[in-house]
C-alpha cells in the first residue's frame, strides 16, 4: 500500500512510519522540519530510518537507505504549488495526516503559525485528498477539543463547544472540515484524539521530557495546579498501533446515524473520530514519581498555579475505539517510563 505520512520528522509520525515500513509498506514522509523545538532531534529521527540530513532539500524526495521503500521530502503543508504535485506523482491511497503546529501554550505566544499550519494546511491536504483518489485520510485530532468540559471520561459524543486554547480551537476546526468533505465529496475521513502520548524520541516541550531534563540535571522541576491534574498518559508504541489499525479500516457511514439525534463522533458519511488513549488517567505526582524511580533521583519541585490553556484532567473513553477497531493499549505505565527514560539517558549521554 502507498501511504504518506505528514510530519514523518515528528514525535509520533516517525514512530507510525518505522512501524509501516517494518511491515512492507510504500511510504512517503513530509515534514517542513520548523524550528519550534530542536531541529537536532527531527533530523536524528530522520537518520534512524535512514534519511540523511546533508541530502534534504526543499521540495526534494529523498530516498532513504535503511529501507529501500522510503522516501522523505521536506515540504510545508501551505504550498498550494508542490503539494499537489507531490499527490499528483504518486497517487496516495491512504494518507496519515500528523503535521500541525503543536504546544498548547505555544498558541497563545504565536496564533498564527497555527492558522497556517493546521487550518491552511489541512485545509490543502483534503483539497489533494479529493481530487488525487486518495481512499482514506487519517488525521490527528487531539483531546485538547474536550476543553471546559467537566464529563469525564471524555467521550467523543460529548460536547467540545468551549476549547480554551487556540491549538484546541484549530483541531476542533479540523474535524468539522473533514466532515464536510466526507458529505460532500465522499472523502472517508478518521479523526483521532489523541491524550498525552510520551516514549522515547518525544518531543522536549513536552512534560515527561521537561521533568526527566529537570531531575537528570538536578534543576528546579515546575509543577504547574501544584501537582493536581491528571493526564491520561499514553506510550507511543500503543498510539501507533492505533493509529495503523484506524488507517486500514477505511472509515464508512454510519446506518444507525440519526439527524434528529445527530452524534458527533460518526456521521451519514464516510466519518469518524475516536479517542486514543490509555483510558487508565494517572495523577500527575504519581507519573513524576514513576520518572524519579526510573532516573534513581528524587527532583527539585516548585510548585505553580494553573497556566493559562490548560485544563485539570484528561480521561479518554475509548469504548468506541475497541469495540468498532479492535484497539487497547497494553503498556504500563512503570514499563513505559523505564523506556523513555533508557532511551533519554542514551540519546543524551
Amino acid at each position: 500500500m502507498k501511504i504518506l505520512v505528514t510530519g514523518a520528522a515528528g514525535f509520533i509520525g516517525f514512530h507510525v512510519v518505522r512501524c509501516l515500513l517494518e511491515r512492507g509498506d510504500d511510504v512517503v514522509g513530509l515534514d517542513n522540519i520548523n524550528d519550534y523545538y530542536d531541529v537536532n532531534l527531527k533530523y536524528a529521527r530522520l537518520a534512524e530510518t535512514g534519511i540523511d540530513k546533508e541530502n534534504i532539500e526543499y521540495g526534494k524526495l529523498v530516498r532513504g537507505k535503511r529501507y529501500p521503500l522510503y522516501r522523505f521530502i521536506k515540504l510545508n503543508l501551505e504550498d498550494r504549488e508542490e503539494l499537489p504535485k507531490l499527490f499528483e506523482r504518486e497517487r496516495f491511497e491512504r494518507v496519515v495526516n500528523l503535521a500541525a503546529q503543536a504546544g498548547v501554550r505555544y498558541s497563545i505566544e504565536n496564533p498564527w503559525a497555527y492558522v497556517d499550519s493546521n487550518i491552511t494546511g489541512f485545509l490543502n491536504i483534503l483539497e489533494c485528498c479529493r481530487y488525487l483518489g486518495v481512499r482514506h485520510l487519517v488525521y490527528a485530532s487531539s483531546s485538547s477539543v474536550y476543553g471546559l468540559n467537566a464529563n469525564v471520561p471524555f467521550k467523543e459524543d460529548s460536547g467540545i463547544a468551549h476549547p480554551v486554547s487556540l491549538y484546541a480551537a484549530t483541531k476542533k476546526s479540523n474535524e468539522l472540515m473533514a466532515h464536510v468533505y466526507s458529505h460532500l465529496y465522499g472523502l472517508p475521513t478518521t479523526g483521532l484524539r489523541f491524550f498525552t502520548v510520551y516514549g522515547p524520541w518525544g518531543r522536549p516541550d513536552m512534560s515527561p521530557h521537561l521533568f526527566t531534563r529537570a531531575i537528570m540535571e538536578g534543576q528546579t522541576m515546575k509543577v504547574f495546579n501544584h501537582g493536581d491534574m491528571l493526564r491520561d498518559f499514553t506510550y507511543v508504541d500503543d498510539i501507533v498501533e492505533g493509529v495503523i489499525r484506524v488507517m486500514d479500516r477505511v472509515a464508512v457511514p454510519d446506518e444507525d446515524w440519526n439527524a434528529e439525534v445527530p452524534n458527533p463522533a460518526t456521521s451519514s458519511a464516510a466519518y469518524r473520530v475516536y479517542n486514543i488513549g490509555n483510558s487508565s488517567p494517572v495523577r500527575l505526582m504519581d507519573f513524576i514519581h514513576a520518572l524519579e524511580e526510573a532516573c534513581g533521583k528524587e527532583a527539585v519541585k516548585e510548585y505553580l498555579p494553573m497556566q493559562p490553556g490548560d485544563v485539570y484532567q484528561t480521561d479518554a473513553d475509548t469504548t468506541r475505539l475497541y469495540r468498532e477497531i479492535n484497539y487497547k493499549p497494553k503498556t504500563p505505565l512503570k514499563e513505559g517510563v523505564e523506556k523513555f527514560v533508557r532511551w533519554y539517558k542514551k540519546y543524551y549521554k
